[in-house]
């Protein structure tokens, strides 16, 4: 299949239903470009594409009708999210959503003009994607995440789930393309040493050394695996994951819901299904008239915890009920 196909393939997949030909004859098509680094995982209710199309039909937005979505995937590679937003801009779309730190700041780089939204962003101030958070000026705002804020409420939940632990094995994403992993580890790294654990590095590039991070994890003893995402590399690897810790008896904690979903143990964070489908307003907004640079970034407002009983018994674990307690979800 050629590329061109492809995308617009993607594009159809990602809706989830077939692009309509004759549309461009309805009247104005509206075209939204999606810059990230993988595509969004399969099998899962963590589904976070389809909250935003929802946002998108909810506020009057369907493909093939009035809107056509232009994904573009760069599997990690800086080089190509760079590329990929020029090609983007090339394509006059009316907005770009961009998923994660490194797809801002390669969109930001592309253009000055064409509206840019942020989404699952740790820390949009640091790299100066915007000056302010409540007037970012320019062409860009959007969704702050605030991973790495969370980074050690993840930690003293799990220290408070399973007591004994003493030394958590971090996996993180070390690609290119997820320029703020190094700081949001960092922040993880010094909020687990406050709570008096060992923190160990498990930094990873590609699907290719999540085995070899995990051995090593196992070799070291730790007592956990927390995976910390950045773009979603690591999420749409969340089976081989639970699956390499399981067999040798690790439970796995992570930011995305996902990971209990497939076996982990728990997650902690930003309801994203929620923190998508509010990206769907500022699509809105903008394509109504509204300046990017007017619209201030927002912060998580819902958050969930997620546990599995059924892993934490297969691992011989008990969570206390103070922890259960305060779960919104338990998977039995």
């Amino acid at each position: 299949m050629d590329r061109r196909a492809f995308i617009v393939t993607s594009a159809a997949v990602l809706i989830g239903r077939p692009l309509s030909m004759h549309a461009q004859t309805l009247g104005k098509i509206w075209r939204i470009g999606l810059l990230a680094d993988a595509p969004p995982a399969k099998g899962t209710a963590t589904d976070f594409w389809t909250s935003l199309i929802d946002g998108l039909r909810e506020l009057g937005y369907s493909e093939g009708e009035n809107m056509a979505i232009l994904p573009r995937y760069a599997e990690g590679n800086l080089d190509r999210l760079r590329d990929f937003a020029t090609e983007l801009v090339s394509l006059k779309v009316n907005v770009i959503l961009a998923v994660a730190t490194g797809a801002a700041l390669a969109a930001k780089m592309a253009t000055n003009t064409i509206p840019v939204i942020f989404m699952n962003v740790a820390d949009p101030l640091g790299p100066g994607l915007v000056t302010s958070l409540a007037r970012p000026g320019g062409n860009i705002t959007g969704l702050s995440s605030l991973v790495a804020e969370l980074g050690g409420k993840r930690l003293a939940l799990l220290k408070e789930a399973l007591p004994a632990v003493s030394h958590v094995a971090v996996l993180w994403n070390a690609s290119k393309a997820n320029t703020g992993g190094p700081y949001t580890f960092r922040q993880t790294e010094t909020a687990g040493l406050k709570l008096g654990l060992r923190i160990q590095s498990l930094a990873v590039m590609g699907p290719s050394e999540l085995e070899r991070a995990i051995e090593a994890a196992s070799r070291n003893r730790a007592g956990a695996v927390l995976v910390q995402d950045g773009p979603h590399f690591l999420s749409a690897h969340a089976t081989q994951i639970v699956d390499l810790a399981t067999k040798r008896r690790l439970p796995v904690a992570s930011q995305y819901r996902n990971f209990p979903e497939v076996g982990g143990l728990l997650s902690y964070g930003n309801d994203l299904r929620d923190h998508y489908r509010r990206a769907a307003g500022y699509v809105d907004k903008i394509l109504k008239g509204a300046k990017p640079g007017d619209l201030p970034v927002e912060q998580p407002t819902k958050f969930e915890l997620v546990i599995n009983l059924k892993t934490a018994k297969t691992l011989g674990l008990t969570i206390p009920p103070s922890v259960l307690g305060r779960a919104d979800q338990v998977i039995e």
